[in-house]
């Protein structure tokens, strides 16, 4: 037997003594009055009125001495001591709670607040039950899960062990509710699209592919937090709406790559991208300050200041001066020497212009700290954003670049039907050639333009953005990322 499955085998018996006891293991409900966060900012008043309590939570720690037990509870909201006496309890409660509590175990106190000789606060217990027995242990609060792979799979623990991937879960909350406020203290309004798509739209990346039986068709799961059909809900006169859902993306992995993850989206009828640049300023001075009391990150090896003036960087600008390429005239050998000689990947005949062009744009990025503003890319790249009114070999399109990463990207909506559905047909081409990233020509949206869309600025920006901001590895931002089964 391993030692893991002796303790399991111990905590078994302990459970059945608490029944044969007359003590319920798994009792239905508690008697808290008290949440310990309540009794450790309230402890003068409470200990100088002698008032009942009652206290439940995780056992962290025991000691005992003789006829007394100290124990440390925790409930999620802080952590206290207990003080239990056998003088207090009696003889069969005392000995009952010696031989069967553990640590990891829920127990309930009730009893009074009271301060040791050396001054900790405590709880002096009048009685106590069992709220939950666990049968295995948690690991050494010390030590903790020092395996990565184990962390992820068995996050709970980790949570348990270590504060800071609690505070993780906590400063999440705050970083999408602060998006929300922001938003909704603007007039915007909270929407729900659907996640199950007949083609997808609104980015460019492979999709997840799944089988409606019901319908007996195969659909996607989203790629976008509901592009397309939040600016249908322009055409039908909502004006400001945004939704913050899960999207799925069947690509690869890396510190920065997910493929399910959180993503907010907006759209803002009669506005601009040059509008939007400014609201994306503020809304990301707000965020930063509401999750992490900030506007200065240290990202890797980037120093960001949120608070400074935002730069600007020319798409088309940038590649010429790294790679002596133009990108509107490039042909696809030159773009695919340019590759080769960066290293970033070995051309193979897959390779198009745009996609090579996007590539080599990546490895620049990488270099900025910013925060500034992306402008310049050309119209192949962009399926969904306006042509500039000055040069329309280029979009009116930005994305925010941050810690050499794009955190976010807006655009002035194509509301021209016409163009909209030439550029659909230039990118299904795409997918038609072998490029799986291709957006897909979805031409009911087609349609919809055709009854009018307003101008209007639209915006976007993942989970990302918060494990930058944070300076973690995406799988480690979120609470439980998606992990490959052990037997497969």
């Amino acid at each position: 037997m391993s030692a893991l499955n002796e303790i399991r085998a111990e905590r078994l018996r302990k459970l059945r003594l608490l029944e044969e006891r007359g003590m319920r293991p798994y009792p239905n409900r508690s008697a808290r009055t008290h949440e310990i966060g309540q009794v450790l900012a309230d402890f003068d008043g409470l200990e100088s009125s002698g008032s009942a309590l009652t206290i439940d939570g995780r056992v962290r720690a025991i000691r005992t001495h003789g006829g007394s037990a100290f124990l440390d509870i925790e409930d999620g909201t802080g952590r206290i001591q207990a003080f239990l006496k056998k003088d207090e309890l009696g003889e069969e409660a005392f000995s009952l709670f010696q031989d069967a509590v553990d640590i990891g175990d829920f127990v309930e106190v009730a009893g009074r607040a009271m301060r040791t000789k050396r001054g900790e606060e405590s709880v002096e217990a009048s009685g106590w039950r069992m709220l939950a027995k666990t049968l295995l242990p948690i690991p050494d609060e010390w030590y903790g899960l020092a395996d990565e792979d184990e962390r992820f799979r068995k996050r709970y623990l980790d949570m348990l062990l270590n504060k800071e991937v609690a505070e993780n879960a906590r400063k999440r909350s705050v970083f999408w509710n602060s998006f929300r406020s922001h938003l909704l203290a603007k007039g915007f309004i909270e929407v729900e699209t659907p996640v199950l798509e007949n083609t997808t739209g609104g980015a460019e990346a492979r999709p997840f592919v799944t089988h409606h039986n019901a319908l007996d068709i195969d659909v996607y799961l989203r790629i976008s937090a509901g592009e397309l059909w939040q600016k249908k809900l322009l055409v039908g006169g909502l004006p400001k709406t945004f939704e913050i859902g899960r999207i799925f993306r069947n690509e690869g992995m890396s510190r920065e790559h997910l493929q399910d993850y959180t993503q907010l989206e907006f759209y803002q009828a009669y506005s601009d991208y040059e509008e939007g640049k400014r609201m994306i300023v503020d809304l990301y001075r707000h965020v930063a300050r509401e999750t992490f009391g900030t506007l200065e990150f240290s990202i890797g090896e980037h120093r960001v200041d949120l608070g400074k003036e935002w730069e600007t960087y020319d798409f088309c600008e940038a590649i010429r001066r790294e790679y002596g390429l133009d990108p509107f005239i490039a042909t696809l050998d030159e773009v695919k020497k340019a590759l080769k000689d960066a290293g970033i990947e070995k051309p193979g005949e897959e390779m198009s212009v745009e996609r090579g062009v996007d590539l080599l744009w990546k490895r620049v990025r990488k270099g900025i700290s910013g925060p500034g503003f992306l402008v310049g890319v050309p119209v192949y790249l962009e399926p969904l954003a306006k042509k500039s009114e000055k040069d329309e070999r280029v979009v009116e399109r930005f994305q925010i670049i941050l810690a050499g990463s794009e955190m976010g990207k807006g655009f002035s909506e194509l509301n021209d039907p016409r163009d909209q559905r030439e550029r659909f047909l230039a990118q299904q081409a795409l997918r038609d050639a072998g490029d799986e990233e291709a957006q897909m020509a979805d031409m009911d949206f087609v349609e919809a333009l055709e009854y009018g869309m307003p101008p209007a600025f639209g915006f976007g920006c993942s989970e990302r953005l918060f494990s930058f901001l944070a300076d973690k590895d995406v799988r480690e931002a979120q609470l439980f990322p998606l992990m490959k089964p052990r037997d497969v």
